[in-house]
């Protein structure tokens, strides 16, 4: 048989979790980030909503998330296995990768580690919006949840605001000291343990990065002028804050037509009729591109609610790819 009948005999490179941290440093992920978010907004990238299915027997999931980017000229999918009964067993939840091809041939590029880089892009894109929407003098940052985003996320903040004070809130007061005493040592900040959630609420900014599936992070608890990022609830009947932090708050989204599927965080106070979609200002993309305003005034409390997108997966594996 022919070449083109057997098809390409190129082996992509494997980027393990390794490669994915050393390539790309959080910093250099926020500036892709950036990219990614407007392509999103400006239509440079294809990719329809993701499929996630259950297995079988219930017992986790598959997940497949397509994707056509026009600024990298690539195009992949990324495919993840999510299993809930790792949990606590010391495998992880989430596996899998993102396979990459070149645009313009079609040749297999490269297998990236799916957890490493969801893990990463998903708190650089909370970076990117906490400094597009925080308030400049935030010093504060209250964590809910304590896993593998709790600490991306600590990296993220810390790399887009000065934080002198973390605040660690989770339902197992045993992982958050573990979180405490693994990271404090080597943080600028001074990280602690909430005794209560309303502690992590009271901070400059803060980031829900938890399993919940009814509200942890209530309205009444945030201070004027809090940025929040949501980023642990994706499914439209799960959600992390309450209605009353969604109607007091601006809006922000990685996707409007994701978020009007997916985010229980909004669609259940639409469906409560405590908000109608023009609540939402835009997505993070539009805010780049100057087609939204920000934040308004310094009491302003912003959020930004992430799904997460196959633009960021792409981006990011090829600037994993690419940076040697």
């Amino acid at each position: 048989m022919s070449e083109i009948e057997t098809g390409s005999t190129m082996t992509p490179e494997i980027l393990d979790a390794a490669a994915v941290r050393t390539r790309l440093p959080m910093r250099n992920c926020i500036e892709a980030m950036a990219k990614a978010m407007t392509s999103i907004t400006s239509g440079t990238i294809a990719a329809p909503l993701r499929a996630i299915m259950p297995l079988i027997d219930r017992s986790g999931y598959l997940a497949v998330m397509p994707g056509s980017a026009g600024d990298p000229q690539v195009y992949g999918a990324k495919i993840l296995s999510i299993h809930p009964a790792n949990q606590g067993s010391g495998r992880p939840l989430i596996q899998g990768f993102v396979a990459l091809f070149d645009h313009r041939t079609g040749t297999p590029m490269a297998l990236v580690d799916g957890a490493a880089l969801t893990a990463l892009r998903t708190a650089a894109a909370s970076g990117l919006a906490t400094g597009l929407l925080a308030r400049p003098d935030a010093q504060s940052l209250g964590l809910f949840g304590c896993g593998v985003q709790a600490r991306a996320h600590l990296e993220a903040i810390c790399a887009v605001r000065e934080i002198t004070a973390v605040r660690v809130w989770g339902r197992s007061p045993e992982k958050v000291r573990e979180f405490v005493t693994r990271h404090a040592p080597t943080s600028k900040a001074t990280i602690t343990a909430a005794a209560e959630a309303r502690e992590a609420a009271e901070c400059d900014v803060v980031c829900g990065v938890t399993s919940a599936q009814e509200p942890v992070i209530l309205g009444k608890w945030l201070r004027a002028g809090a940025h929040v990022n949501l980023v642990g609830a994706h499914a439209p009947d799960a959600r992390e804050a309450d209605t009353e932090l969604i109607v007091r708050s601006r809006v922000y989204v990685d996707s409007v037509t994701s978020a009007f599927s997916e985010a229980g965080d909004l669609l259940i106070p639409i469906g409560e009729g405590a908000i109608d979609r023009t609540h939402v200002v835009g997505e993070i993309g539009a805010l780049l591109l100057g087609r939204v305003p920000g934040r308004i005034r310094p009491s302003d409390v912003t959020v930004y609610k992430s799904l997460g997108h196959i633009a960021q997966d792409l981006v990011a594996a090829h600037a994993v790819y690419t940076r040697r």
